[in-house]
């Protein structure tokens, strides 16, 4: 069974149709990249399957299961996590509770229970604190646990992101445009971490990306959406040399 099937997914906004008879499968610990020129259609479909938008028409199953009508955190739930093309952090919360506060879906305790600090309530929140603090150490975070995301550097409030989406222990890691407004060190860094995240932890990451350094350094196979629709799927070294992809990027189909 396939960890992610979408078959025919299909997305109007009104006369619009952003997203247009798309169909992937991805299966566990793969590493896959989402291409395409702007307004492509390609975070519609990242908004699809985390719930934000529901499809016109088309099927997503994770898992086995049909996601219809499922929230954005009954779709994490199911084991996704994803970042966003705009660093989406909590500026005014110290990056430790950054991390934390993702966890909130699955507190496992009442009102009641904060309240009164019960016992069920300190060993959830022991339960969360020591992911945060592990992924703090495993990413090289750990000095800043207690600094405001708007006093780091761009580069690490990306990594900020990252492990916070990893917190929820996801089967499925979404990343939007991951190296957007990184310098050159910070997209080598970006690789390296991308790289043993997938190493690591049984993830599939399904990435956007526009730097293709970073798609071909990473990704095994490579799907290539223009205007809603797909117009490529395969390795690298054949998207490379399609006549279809050259064209959406470049407007001719010279080599």
């Amino acid at each position: 069974m396939s960890l992610l099937e979408i078959k025919g997914l299909t997305r109007r906004f009104g006369g619009l149709i952003a997203v247009n008879d798309f169909n992937i499968e991805l299966g566990e610990r793969e590493l896959v990249a989402l291409i395409g020129p702007n307004g492509a259609g390609k975070t519609t479909v990242f908004n699809l399957i985390s719930g934000f938008y529901q499809p016109s028409e088309g099927s997503i199953r994770l898992k086995g299961k049909d996601t219809k009508g499922l929230r954005p955190h009954q779709v994490t739930g199911l084991g996704v996590a994803r970042t966003f093309q705009g660093i989406r952090l909590w500026s005014e919360m110290h990056v430790l509770d950054n991390i934390r506060i993702a966890q909130h879906y699955r507190l496992g305790y009442s009102l009641v229970d904060c309240f009164l600090r019960t016992k069920n309530y300190m060993l959830r929140e022991k339960a969360i604190d020591d992911i945060a603090w592990e992924l703090l150490e495993a990413m090289g975070l750990k000095d800043c646990a207690y600094e405001l995301p708007r006093n780091l550097p761009y580069g690490v409030q990306r990594r900020v992101e990252i492990a916070r989406a990893m917190s929820v222990k996801p089967s499925l890691l979404l990343l939007d445009e991951p190296a957007a407004g990184l310098n050159s060190a910070d997209v080598e860094g970006l690789i390296k971490l991308v790289r043993w995240i997938h190493d690591t932890f049984p993830v599939t990451i399904w990435m956007i990306e526009h730097q293709m350094k970073v798609v071909m350094s990473l990704c095994s196979r490579i799907k290539v959406v223009d205007f809603g629709t797909t117009i490529a799927d395969g390795n690298p070294e054949e998207i490379q040399k399609n006549h279809a992809v050259i064209k959406a990027y470049l407007g001719d189909d010279t080599i």
